[in-house]
């Protein structure tokens, strides 16, 4: 039988992610945006403490998710051919968001799309090299996997990022105890699309719009080709209902994220 072409090979890896979704619930031993941001505050931690420069998707001033209806917008497995246009959208609608992203073929096919998501505001988070399960690794292959997409955001952005989100989902012990020794926590979702599945952007925003709530972690791809057009129609609607675009590190500030949590809606 002749091999899958890469793009179906990619969708098949990631297919299961929304089933995933339902089978994690409430994902023992997970900490919810407003519990992280609750714990510091008690802790005496404020807003003040998480204030950076004005971009051109944030203002200098941070958002205070106790008190705005605050969603995030996370991106994963790019970037890819159509990201440029979806940051030409965040930018128009002032929406900063969170892009995992995916080493082999993307980090290092758009490395001037890389620098600009940065340059421009939103969060640069890791979604492994190759897009492996993780815990299906060894400790030190798990460990290769996020320090070559480490690596390769650095040297374009000058930073390593705080945040990852394994492929699926996917998390058992290993992957917890590799992530807090680099310096990573691990970032879940409560709304997905299923645009792995689809290229109807209406059946995208429609998905979308249903599952979103406040504290809510979105997840799309922004390499299939229904998304990025689905994205003006799902800032508009969500803005109608009162949400503030955020993300995920603002979604637990002042809580700053911690190595090897799991962060789950």
């Amino acid at each position: 039988m002749p091999a899958r072409p890469r793009r179906l090979r990619v969708a098949a890896a990631v297919a299961a992610t929304a089933a995933l979704t339902l089978a994690l619930g409430a994902c023992a031993g997970s900490t919810a945006p407003a519990d992280a941001r609750a714990d510091a505050l008690e802790d005496g931690k404020s807003l003040a403490d998480t204030a950076v420069p004005a971009t051109d998707v944030s203002p200098a001033d941070p958002v205070d998710c106790e008190r705005e209806k605050c969603i995030a917008l996370t991106f994963d497995a790019g970037p890819g051919k159509d990201t440029p246009e979806l940051l030409d959208t965040l930018k128009k609608e002032k929406v900063p968001a969170t892009f995992f992203l995916l080493g082999k073929k993307h980090i290092t096919k758009y490395p001037a799309v890389v620098k600009r998501l940065s340059d421009e505001g939103h969060e640069v988070a890791n979604h492994t090299w190759t897009h492996k399960r993780l815990d299906r690794l060894k400790p030190d292959k798990i460990r290769e996997e996020l320090e070559l997409a480490q690596n390769a955001i650095a040297k374009i952005t000058g930073k390593k990022p705080t945040l990852m989100r394994p492929p699926q989902g996917r998390i058992n012990d290993d992957v917890t105890a590799v992530t807090k020794e680099l310096g990573l926590a691990q970032v879940l979702w409560s709304a997905t699309a299923k645009d792995y599945s689809t290229n109807d952007s209406a059946l995208i925003t429609k998905r979308i719009l249903k599952q979103a709530s406040r504290d809510g972690v979105i997840l799309l791809h922004d390499i299939y080709d229904g998304t990025v057009p689905a994205v003006p129609g799902i800032i508009e609607e969500l803005k109608k209902r009162g949400y503030t675009f955020v993300t995920v590190s603002q979604l637990l500030a002042p809580a700053k994220a911690n190595p090897g949590e799991i962060y789950r809606p």
